[in-house]
């Protein structure tokens, strides 16, 4: 196994900047790791600004009382979930932790249906019965969000192993924070992974506060990605911060576990601009900090690089910006005129009918009768797209014009 290169940094407010592959212009067709077409890259500035006005929506409905519970954010961490899940292939899978709204969006989900599940209605993504923490979207590969730290790690697993039986070239991603790191689960998903091979890319996205608490007061390793040593699980760190340089790292990562069947453990730092949830003040840090760490800005910066290596202008960017607040202004308006679940849904979902259930125990209980043979998909909505613009009025003729037509008369 090839061994990193040795590498020691203070964690203070500047991040590690790896150099960026740069991505490659249209009329070039590689596609190694970290490249991309000039298009693509659009699409991905695109992709991560999505997320970013559907975040700051939900915190201004969860302010409003629209959406109840717990709120994580996912603002300021765009390029990691963006970055990653632009190298999988459509049958890949991937599993989240609790702030998972971006890793939806990214693999493709329709914000309609994950606003109306923010907000308890019928249509979401989960039938309203998910709320922030789960969104699950099985025909994407998306084995949802979990709300126990570290707790979905063995379910990522499970799916690595659940692809070395198919025997098929599927790769599973699973994202966790820097606090999941210190929970038994990790040591024990990292060891099997090793021991059985399974193809599966770990990613902790190491915002540097866990829900609260500093990296340097909670671990005693402040490289994360060097724990997997233990385990003989290749890995590396990546600056969180860049899209580019993350591709790259995924795809080298994912080529690995296609492959060669291996897992691989990615640190990535990055930095979450709001508190751990919308009830978090944030106290543990300084307002200087913040604002030092936002001009690292994941969007700010790949949008000056598609401007000055790929020749978009600002307007070009404006104009991206403005199609994505409508299409929000669309994911509200759906979310308001959506129903809220029937009384009934109570007992839908909470079995699916299996041989392996004592049918004679399981008549009494109202949820097996309401249950059905398959797992529930999302609806399928027509593709939002932008209202076209009203037809332009005839412009106005010259005076003289119109006396000379008078006259023609």
């Amino acid at each position: 196994m090839r061994e990193p290169a040795p590498h020691n940094h203070p964690h203070g407010n500047a991040l590690t900047l790896p150099q960026a592959k740069r991505y490659k212009p249209l009329s070039d067709t590689r596609t190694e790791s970290g490249t991309m077409d000039r298009n693509q890259a659009l699409a991905l500035y695109r992709q991560m600004l999505l997320i970013r006005r559907f975040e700051e929506r939900c915190a201004q409905l969860y302010v409003e009382g629209k959406i109840g519970g717990f709120l994580h954010l996912y603002i300021g961490q765009e390029a990691v979930g963006v970055g990653a899940i632009s190298q999988t292939r459509a049958d890949d899978y991937l599993i989240a932790y609790y702030r998972d709204h971006g890793y939806a969006l990214a693999r493709g989900a329709d914000p309609r249906l994950l606003l109306a599940e923010l907000c308890g209605k019928f249509t979401g993504i989960s039938r309203g019965k998910g709320g922030s923490m789960h969104f699950y979207d099985i025909p994407a590969g998306n084995f949802g969000g979990d709300g126990i730290v570290g707790g979905h790690l063995p379910l990522a697993a499970g799916i690595g192993y659940g692809i070395r039986m198919r025997g098929t070239d599927q790769v599973c991603l699973c994202f966790f924070g820097d606090g999941a790191v210190n929970e038994g689960a990790f040591h024990e998903t990292l060891n099997v992974s090793a021991l059985w091979d399974l193809p599966v890319v770990y990613i902790i996205e190491n915002n540097r506060y866990g829900m609260g608490t500093s990296i340097d007061r909670a671990s005693s390793v402040k490289d994360l990605y060097q724990r997997a040593s233990a385990y003989g699980v290749p890995r590396r760190e990546v600056n969180g911060m860049d899209i580019v340089a993350v591709r790259s790292a995924l795809g080298e990562a994912i080529d690995r576990a296609r492959k060669e069947k291996r897992p691989t453990l990615i640190e990535a730092e990055t930095y979450r601009y709001r508190g751990h949830s919308m009830s978090d003040p944030g106290k543990y840090r300084t307002k200087e900090e913040v604002e030092s760490m936002m001009k690292s800005d994941p969007i700010l910066l790949f949008g000056r690089r598609l401007m000055e290596q790929e020749r978009f202008t600002q307007a070009d960017l404006d104009a991206i910006d403005k199609d994505v607040l409508a299409q929000m202004e669309d994911a509200v308006t759906f979310t308001e005129q959506s129903p809220d679940p029937p009384v009934e849904s109570l007992y839908e979902d909470v079995y699916v009918r299996s041989p392996y259930i004592h049918m004679k125990a399981a008549e009494k209980d109202p949820a097996w009768r309401a249950a059905i043979r398959e797992d529930r998909v999302p609806a399928s909505l027509p593709p939002w797209k932008p209202a076209a613009p009203p037809p332009a009025a005839p412009a106005a003729q010259p005076a003289e014009a119109t006396a000379s037509a008078g006259k023609a008369k």
